[in-house]
């Protein structure tokens, strides 16, 4: 008997969605646009993103440019941001705002758009072309809404994006001391000091910056050792005086030491 009643559960259950598929399709191809949107929009709240965008794609150039038109196209947006297909996401908030700029979702999408570019930002050893994209457009947001409650979001989305960009400056600092190249070293390892002067790795860009001058020195040619000893002396000092128990002074003291000793036989 419970068998049985399992089956035709399953048999009503199977005639229910074949229906619904039926009645779906049957939809879609209606000439009722009316009929279009309002199955559309319950598919949206009902949380069935992809169906509802089939809809909506078939809405959004009939209605353009109308009230209906501009909830299409922020709902498509919010479809694919659910999805978390955030880069076409992004791309229907900028259209919102680009198109209905006076409409009640113009300051939420603007906002949403340059998170989305932010959510599209790679790990630091990638191409950071989306992170400074994702600057852009959160300081655009700021700049066209300074009162706005999300400013404060906007603004330490920014400083992770910054993060993430003097992550990746000092992972190259380091890469051309290891490969040795140590002009190359310095001037990125200086480079980041002047863009992040108050970055969470001037200890240790201090410390690199002393051993690459003392290196650099030790491979030049006659004629160059004495200013690089110098410059070695020089960022071992801001070294002591910035960070007095720098874990590093043990390890840049001999060579400090050898630095004053070649400037003072020179």
């Amino acid at each position: 008997m419970f068998k049985k009643l399992q089956l035709s559960a399953l048999i009503i259950g199977l005639l229910a969605v074949s229906f619904g598929c039926n009645n779906f399709q049957k939809i879609l191809k209606t000439a009722d646009n009316d009929s279009k949107y309002e199955t559309g929009m319950d598919l949206y709240e009902k949380g069935d993103f992809n169906k509802a965008l089939q809809f909506f794609d078939l809405l959004r150039a009939i209605y353009r440019g109308t009230d209906k038109g501009a909830k299409l196209t922020y709902y498509t947006a919010n479809c694919y941001y659910q999805t978390k297909n955030y880069t076409v996401a992004g791309y229907y908030y900028k259209q919102y705002t680009q198109m209905y700029p006076r409409s009640e979702y113009a300051q939420e999408c603007s906002f949403l758009a340059a998170y989305c570019s932010f959510l599209n930002s790679p790990r630091p050893g990638l191409d950071q072309s989306s992170t400074y994209q994702a600057l852009s457009e959160l300081q655009q947001f700021i700049d066209a809404y300074p009162k706005s409650k999300q400013v404060k979001d906007a603004n330490q989305l920014m400083d992770k994006l910054r993060a993430k960009l003097e992550t990746k400056a000092y992972n190259i600092s380091k890469l051309y001391y290891r490969m040795g190249d140590y002009q190359a070293a310095i001037t990125s390892f200086e480079n980041l000091m002047d863009n992040y002067p108050d970055s969470d790795y001037q200890e240790d860009v201090l410390y690199y910056i002393a051993k690459a001058y003392f290196l650099y020195a030790e491979k030049s040619i006659y004629q160059k050792k004495a200013e690089r000893y110098e410059k070695t002396v020089e960022a071992y000092n801001n070294l002591l005086y910035f960070y007095p128990e720098s874990k590093h002074l043990k390890d840049v003291k001999g060579i400090n030491e050898e630095a004053r000793k070649h400037l003072n036989n020179k």
